[in-house]
Order: C-alpha cells, then structure tokens, then sequence
C-alpha cells in the first residue's frame, strides 16, 4: 500500500521545524514547502532563510524541494507533514487554530491511500480528536480506511548547530501498523541517527510533552533554589557549581522559561489532565514559580537601584538581549518582556538591544522599538538577560561602562564573575 519510492512530500509550515525538515526530506525526495505568509516564501526563494536555520547552501542541497504559498500545488503529493505552531492563548489553554486550519487544507487535498503526519506539538490525543475530523469533514474520505496519519514530535533546539534533524532520534509512530511502517522508514531515510517507533499516535504525542515538562519542573527547582539563597546571601551559581562535583547532579541553571516549547508544553499536558478531572499540582505549579521569573528579576534590579540612593521613577535601565534564547533570533514566548514590563511598572525607561533579532519583529511581536547602538554611560542599571555572545564579547568592563558610575550592572545568566556584578540570579 505504501511506497517509499514513490513518495511526494508536502511540509505545512515553514517556520524552525519545518524549513529544516523541509531542507533534509528535499534532499532525497520531491518536496513542496508551504507556508501562507508570501514574504516567506519570496525569501526562501532567494535562498535566504531569516530564522538563520538553514544556510543559503544548505538550501540548494535541497535540489528536489521548491516553495509555494498556493495550497493548490501540494495535490500531487501523497504525504502532508503539519509543522505549524501550537502556542497558549492568554488563558493559558491550548491554542489548535493553526493545527485546524492545516488539517482543513489537507482535507481539501487529501486522495485514498495518503498519508498526513503531525509534528506539532499537542496533548496526547489531539491528533485523533481535533485533526483528523477536521480532513474527514472536508474530504469526505474515511480515516484508517481511506487515508491514513501519523505522529512524530519534532525535537528542533533554535540556534543549535551541532543536534540537527539527522543526529537527532526521531521518536514516530502510525495510525495503523502499515501506516507506522512507513512512517518509520521514511523518517529512517533521512535521520542517521535512527528512530524509536511508538506503538501508537497518544504514545509519540505525550513523549514529546514529558520532555519538555521534566525539563520545565528541574529549572523550577533550580530557580526556586535562587529565591532561597539569595535570601540567605548566598552565590546560587556556587552552590550549583560546587553540587556539580557529583557524577549524577543534573546541570540544570536558574533563569527565564520561554521559547516554544518549555514554557508552553506543559500547559498542553496539564490541559488533557483536567479534562479527565485530574488536577495537576507539581507541573502547574512549576509553571507558576517560571512564569513569576521575570517579575522577581525586576524586582531584584529595582531593590539594587534603591540600595544605590539611585531614583527610580525616571531612570533609565538598558536590557540586552530579547529572544528567547542566546545566539537565536526566535522571539516566540521570550519571557524577557516580563523582566521589561515589571520595571515599566515603576515608571522606568526600559530600553532593549538585541543584535540577532530584527527591528521590525521586535515591535510587531512586543511593541519594543530596539535600541540598535546603547549609548555609553547612559543607563542607570543595564541587566544581562541573554547569552548572546556579542555581550560575552565585550567584556565585564565594557558592559560596566554602558552604565553611569554609580550604575547597577545585574546579570540574569551568569555570563560573568560575581565580583564583575551587583547581582546575580
């Protein structure tokens, strides 16, 4: 029923899955790329890819893949993988929109035997429950007899240029046995470093949220573990370092949970878990002690500055960095903004720079007009909220003498010494 050797790929989603996934399937098989956005797809076009996922080479690699953002052109494929964004609404429910609207596109498109494949992340369940009716009701074909799905959790780290698709597991799983077959090899073809087959869509769809809910609830511990020493007037970076000694001490580091997957995933678990009238207690409530981060850091700048018979309502604080992460221009879920908001609370001028993310996404994401070039000597605190290596680069001194001379310099992520600092997370 299935034949690899005659598989025609169609990736949804364009953005840090599926562009990447889209660059290794394009190596080996006739790929179509689809995204909505057209600006996207001109941009791929021209071999530049803005996410700085993928290089320029790397995309002529791909020289079976082409883009489009005319869904029309993906009917001649026989296999639809969705890698379309999975986020929490403002209440912190989870938000199937994208998941939906792919899975309506692919109803419009699907022919028996095909196969459409998740990556997304979602609670366990979700694909049978939420994406499968939405292709029956516009194909009018029948699942498990017409047309057939599968499950396989991206595990895509942003920035991350050593794990890549093909040197990552590829956990995958199929509606069917067949189905699972196929899906397997097909992942297999392309990933060196191998697969774990599932033995069902719920069991791939809850491995993916448990890694990122474990890794969620140990930076909890771990920030919880600052709060308390710096009660105490103790160095948490210390502690950890001198804990660290022990073979099986896992190197987990205090600081903001954001991004697209640990600060959102668990919210997709903790969904499924009420609706069966199970109320979870230790992921919900690692996910508030996070969540409460960035207003802790503020707080935190703003006691250093009052300590420095520095006013406060007025002063000017400069915040690097705004993605999610160091070295990546992803903003999605960046939790830095609650850092800058906190300190807007009591009236302070915020202003951010960060040189890996665009101008342009800066002020449509979060209203933040980016400081390109922070003048020297200006800013009565400057707070290290990202990794990024250019800050790394300049150096304990040089970032000193962004501030005045009475100017609080706090650093979120360790980046330097603690005698380098007024204070650190």
């Amino acid at each position: 029923m299935f034949d690899l050797s005659d598989t025609r790929i169609g990736i949804i989603g364009l953005g840090y899955v599926g562009l990447p996934l889209a660059v290794e399937f394009g190596k080996q098989y006739p790929t179509i790329g689809f995204d909505l956005k057209q600006e996207r797809i001109d941009e791929l076009g021209r071999g530049q890819d803005a996410t700085q996922e993928v290089s320029s080479s790397e995309l002529a690699e791909a020289s079976q893949l082409v883009f489009t953002s005319n869904p029309d052109d993906l009917s001649d494929c026989n296999v639809y993988i969705v890698t379309v964004p999975t986020p929490i609404d403002a209440h912190k429910q989870p938000d199937v929109s994208f998941l939906k609207a792919a899975s309506r596109t692919i109803g419009g498109l699907v022919k028996p035997g095909d196969v459409a494949i998740y990556e997304s992340t979602v609670y366990p369940g979700a694909t049978e429950e939420e994406c499968i009716p939405e292709i029956e009701s516009v194909s009018g074909l029948e699942f498990n007899k017409d047309f057939y799905a599968g499950y396989s959790p991206e595990r895509i780290n942003p920035g991350d240029k050593v794990r890549r698709i093909s040197n990552i597991i590829k956990v995958t799983s199929g509606s069917t046995p067949a189905a699972g077959d196929y899906v397997d090899a097909l992942y297999r073809s392309i990933v060196t470093a191998g697969t774990w087959r599932a033995s069902s869509l719920r069991v791939a769809e809850a491995s993916k949220v448990i890694e990122n809910t474990q890794r969620d609830l140990n930076i909890a511990l771990i920030n919880e573990l600052a709060l308390i020493c710096n009660q105490m007037g103790i160095d948490t970076e210390e502690v950890l370092e001198a804990a660290g000694t022990k073979w099986n001490f896992l190197p987990f580091r205090p600081g903001l949970v954001g991004g697209h997957c640990i600060g959102v995933d668990p919210y997709y678990l903790t969904h499924k878990a009420q609706e069966l009238s199970y109320y979870p207690e230790v992921i919900l409530a690692g996910r508030r002690l996070n969540d409460d981060m960035g207003r802790y850091i503020g707080e935190q700048v703003i006691k250093l500055m009052m300590n420095g018979k520095i006013q406060v309502s007025g002063s000017r604080v400069l915040v690097l960095g705004l993605a999610f992460k160091e070295n990546c221009p992803d903003l999605r879920n960046s939790r830095v903004i609650d850092v800058v908001r906190e300190l807007e609370g009591y009236n302070v001028l915020v202003d951010v720079h960060d040189p890996w993310v665009e101008m342009d996404n800066a002020k449509d994401e979060y209203g933040i007009d980016l400081v390109a070039d922070p003048v020297p000597g200006l800013y009565d605190a400057v707070i290290i909220a990202v990794a990024h290596d250019e800050f790394s680069g300049i150096g304990a001194e040089g970032l000193r003498a962004l501030c005045k001379p009475e100017g609080i310099l706090y650093d979120v992520k360790c980046l330097l010494p603690a005698d380098a600092t007024d204070g650190r997370l």
